[in-house]
C-alpha cells in the first residue's frame, strides 16, 4: 500500500514537473528514476529519440557509461534493428525475458551490456511517435509482471506527453523567433532606397533561415523583351556564376515562373532537366526556386542553391518562412521598380525640357539682333547676348530691375510709348527709332505675352543709310534720264543762239552793247556746263576705265590746286603713301577730286590748311580730303548729294551728286567725318579689280 502511495506521488510530482518547466531533459530524468526506483528497480534505462536521417540516438538514461560506452553515442537505426522495427509498427510494448532465445535484440547490443532480458516501449501519444525506451539489468535477467510492465508503460506516456509539450514549446519559439525575423525583414525593407538594397536584404534573411552555405540568386524579366535575366547583388557570386546559374537551371526556373508555385529538388543530381557536372562543379546539393510575385504579377524567381546535402524534418517550414520572405519581399521591390521607372521617366522629361529650353536659348541667343522680355512690372526677365546695353551696362546690371529705372532717359519717348501701349493694350507693335544714347536708328518689335511683353531689337542704321543712298541714287537715276531728254533739244538752240551772239559782236555799230552780249554768251556757257554736269551723274557707265595710279592724278592736279589755295589766302597739304594701281577714268577722277578739294576750301578761313592723303586700308585704297572748317550740321549732312541742294550762293547743288555718280561708276563709295575741327572726305576704292599676271582685269 504504501508503495502505491509513493507510486501516485512520484506520478503527480512529475506531471507537476511537465506543467511547470519546459527542460525535456530535467522532465526525463524523473521519469528514468521512477521507472527504475519504483516500478521495476532495475540498474539500466536508456531513452532514444528520432534522427533527421530517420535513426534513433541516445538522449538519455542510467547509468551515465556502461562499459564504458555514454548513452549519447549510442545510435540505432531501424532498417537494421529488428526489435526497433517491430515497436515502429506495433508501437506496444515488447518484453523479452530471455534474450539468448530471441532473435530480435541486437545481438552486439546484448553482448555488450550483458543483457538478459528486456523490456522495449514506445513513447508515443495519440498515435505519435517520439522515440523508444529501454528497460534491463546488467548481467542478471529480469522478472516482470504484466502489472510492472502496465505501470512503466504509464510512465512511458508521460515522457510522451513530455517530448510533445516539448516540442510544441519548440514551435512556438520558433514561431515567435519567425515572427521576429519577419518583423525585422519587413523594417529594413521600409528603409530600402533602391531595388538592389531591397534585393540584398532578402538575400541575407534567407542566408539567416537556410544557412550561410547558400547561394542565393534573382532571376528577373526584362521590362522590354519580358526575358528572364540574372541580378547580381550578392557578394557569393560573380557574373559568370549567376549567368552559369540562370542557364544551368533554365528549365526549373521556367516551371516556377510559368506555374507560380515554390519548387524544392532535395537532390538536385536526379533531377533530368539539371546537368549533373555542373551541379558538382558548384558543389550543389538541393535547390530551392521560389517565384516572386507581386500582386498577381510574376517579377522572376529567387534561386537557392544549397551545397550541403540535408533534408531536416523541418523543410517544409524552412521552405514556408522562404517563402514568406521571398513573398514579402517582392511588393517591396515592385514598388522601388515603379517609383524607378517614375523617377527614369521623370530625368528623361527633364533632360528633354532641358533640351529644348537649351534648343529655345540657343535660338533666342543666335539672333543676330537683341532680344528681351519685360515681367507686367517692368522688370528685365530676360536678355540674349546680342542686345545692346547703353552707358556700359551689363546684363547682370539689368536683369530683374525695372527698365525705367535703370535708362530713365527712355521715359517719354517713342519707345516708351509703344511698350506701354504693347503691355496694356496686349497686341503686338513695331516701330522705329534713333536711340536717344547714340547715333543709331533701331527698329523695334514688341509682342505681348503671359507673364508680360518680349521685344526684337534690331539696329537698322545701315538699312537707314542705305534708304538715303537709294534715295539720293534714285534723284541721280531721274535726273540722267531727264539729263538724255532735255540735253540735245536744249544744247542745239543754246549753239545757235551763241553763235549768233558771236556774229553780233563783230558789227560794229553794236559796240556799246557788246558787253552785254558777252554776258550773254557767259550765261549761255554757264547754262551749257550745267547741262553736262547733268549727263555726268546720269551716266551709269564708265568708258575709257584704265589701269592707273591714284598718286599720279594727284600729283598732276598739285599746282593746280595750290594755285587755287594762294588766291584764296589758304594752303593745302598733299601726303601720298604707296598704294596698288586702280582701274580708273582720268578725266573723272580728276572732276571728283577737284569738286572736293574746292568744297574743302570753301569751308575754311583763311590761313587754315587742307590736307589731301592717299593710303591703303585693308582691301581698300583711300583717298582723303581733310578742311579745317567748322564742320557739317545733322541737318545738312542728312542732304548731301542730293542734286540741286546746296549751301553756296551761286552754286548748283550739283558738285556732290557727281561726285557719288563717279564714285559708284569706280565701285567706290564716298563716307564723311564731321565735327567742330573739320569735315573729312574718304572716297574708298574697292581692290576687288585687280590685273592678273596676263595683264587682264579679274574680279
Amino acid at each position: 500500500m504504501v508503495r502505491e502511495q509513493m507510486s501516485y506521488s512520484r506520478l503527480a510530482h512529475i506531471t507537476k514537473i511537465i506543467n511547470t518547466t519546459s527542460n525535456l531533459p530535467e522532465v526525463l530524468e524523473h521519469v528514468i528514476k521512477a521507472i527504475s526506483e519504483e516500478i521495476v528497480q532495475c540498474n539500466a534505462v536508456g531513452i532514444f529519440l528520432p534522427q533527421e536521417d530517420g535513426t534513433f540516438k541516445g538522449f538519455a538514461g542510467k547509468p551515465e557509461t556502461i562499459n564504458g560506452v555514454t548513452i549519447d553515442t549510442l545510435v540505432i537505426d531501424p532498417k537494421k534493428d529488428l526489435l526497433v522495427k517491430e515497436l515502429i509498427e506495433s508501437k506496444k510494448a515488447i518484453y523479452i525475458p530471455d534474450t539468448s532465445k530471441d532473435d530480435r535484440p541486437n545481438p552486439k547490443a546484448v553482448n555488450a551490456f550483458k543483457i538478459k532480458s528486456l523490456l522495449a516501449l514506445p513513447i508515443s501519444f495519440e498515435q505519435e511517435l517520439f522515440g523508444f525506451i529501454f528497460l534491463f539489468d546488467y548481467g542478471v535477467p529480469m522478472s516482470l509482471t504484466g502489472l510492472a510492465i502496465k505501470s512503466v508503460e504509464a510512465y512511458v506516456n508521460i515522457a510522451a506527453i513530455a517530448i510533445q509539450n516539448a516540442k510544441h514549446l519548440k514551435q512556438k519559439e520558433d514561431l515567435l523567433a519567425e515572427n521576429q525575423l519577419m518583423l525585422g525583414m519587413l523594417s529594413d525593407l521600409t528603409k530600402c532606397s533602391s531595388m538592389g538594397e531591397c534585393l540584398g536584404i532578402c538575400y541575407s534573411y534567407l542566408e539567416k533561415v537556410l544557412g550561410s552555405h547558400t547561394i542565393v540568386n534573382a532571376c528577373l524579366f526584362d521590362s522590354q523583351d519580358r526575358k528572364i535575366n540574372p541580378v547580381i547583388l550578392s557578394n557569393k557570386e560573380t557574373e559568370a556564376d549567376c549567368c552559369w546559374m540562370k542557364q544551368s537551371f533554365k528549365g526549373i526556373i521556367q516551371d516556377a515562373v510559368h506555374t507560380n508555385k515554390t519548387v524544392y529538388i532535395p537532390d538536385i543530381i536526379k533531377d533530368e532537366r539539371v546537368n549533373p557536372e555542373d551541379c558538382q562543379g558548384f558543389g550543389i546539393k538541393s535547390l530551392l526556386v521560389i517565384p516572386f510575385v507581386s500582386l498577381g504579377e510574376v517579377l522572376g524567381a529567387v534561386i537557392v542553391a544549397d551545397q550541403e546535402q540535408k533534408n531536416p524534418e523541418n523543410i517544409d517550414r524552412l521552405i514556408q518562412l522562404a517563402q514568406s520572405i521571398v513573398d514579402a519581399t517582392a511588393p517591396v521591390f515592385s514598388n522601388l521598380q515603379h517609383v524607378g521607372r517614375l523617377e527614369e521617366m521623370v530625368e528623361e522629361r527633364t533632360r528633354e525640357l532641358a533640351k529644348a529650353n537649351e534648343k529655345v536659348v540657343s535660338v533666342i541667343e543666335g539672333i543676330t539682333g537683341g532680344f528681351f522680355a519685360l515681367g507686367q512690372d517692368w522688370k528685365v526677365t530676360y536678355i540674349n547676348q546680342h542686345q545692346f546695353l547703353p552707358r556700359n551696362k551689363t546684363a547682370k546690371d539689368v536683369l530683374g530691375k525695372n527698365i525705367w529705372e535703370v535708362f530713365p532717359e527712355i521715359v517719354g519717348t517713342v519707345m516708351y510709348k509703344e511698350l506701354h501701349r504693347a503691355m496694356s493694350e496686349r497686341l503686338a507693335v513695331q516701330f522705329e527709332l534713333c536711340s536717344v544714347f547714340e547715333d543709331r536708328w533701331y527698329e523695334i518689335v514688341a509682342y505681348p505675352y503671359e507673364d508680360g511683353i518680349c521685344c526684337l531689337f534690331k539696329n537698322i542704321t545701315e538699312k537707314k543709310k542705305f534708304e538715303s543712298e537709294f534715295k539720293r541714287l534714285s534723284s541721280l537715276d531721274l535726273i540722267g534720264q531727264m539729263a538724255a531728254g532735255i540735253s540735245h533739244e536744249i544744247r542745239n538752240p543754246m549753239a545757235t543762239v551763241r553763235g549768233f551772239l558771236q556774229l553780233l559782236m563783230l558789227d560794229n555799230d553794236l559796240e556799246k552793247q557788246e558787253h552785254y552780249f558777252e554776258i550773254m554768251i557767259e550765261e549761255l556757257d554757264r547754262a551749257n556746263s550745267i547741262i553736262t554736269e547733268f549727263l555726268s551723274m546720269g551716266n551709269t557707265k564708265t568708258s575709257d576705265m584704265e589701269i592707273r595710279d591714284l598718286n599720279t592724278i594727284i600729283f598732276d592736279m598739285t599746282p593746280l590746286m595750290e594755285v587755287d589755295a594762294v588766291t584764296q589766302n589758304k594752303m593745302i597739304e598733299v601726303q601720298t603713301e604707296d598704294v596698288p594701281k586702280l582701274l580708273l577714268n582720268h578725266n573723272e577722277i580728276r572732276q571728283l577730286v577737284m569738286n572736293i578739294y574746292r568744297n574743302g576750301l570753301e569751308a575754311m578761313e583763311e590761313g587754315e590748311t587742307l590736307l589731301i592723303r592717299t593710303y591703303k586700308e585693308n582691301d581698300s585704297v583711300v583717298l582723303a580730303v581733310q578742311d579745317q572748317g567748322k564742320g557739317i550740321s545733322s541737318e545738312v549732312m542728312e542732304k548731301l548729294g542730293t542734286p540741286f541742294f546746296t549751301t553756296k550762293d551761286n552754286g548748283t547743288g550739283l558738285g556732290l551728286g557727281v561726285c557719288y555718280a563717279i564714285a559708284a561708276r569706280h565701285s567706290a563709295k564716298i563716307e564723311i567725318e564731321t565735327g567742330e575741327n573739320g569735315t573729312t572726305f574718304f572716297v574708298k576704292f574697292n581692290l576687288g579689280q585687280i590685273l592678273d599676271e596676263s595683264g587682264h582685269i579679274s574680279e
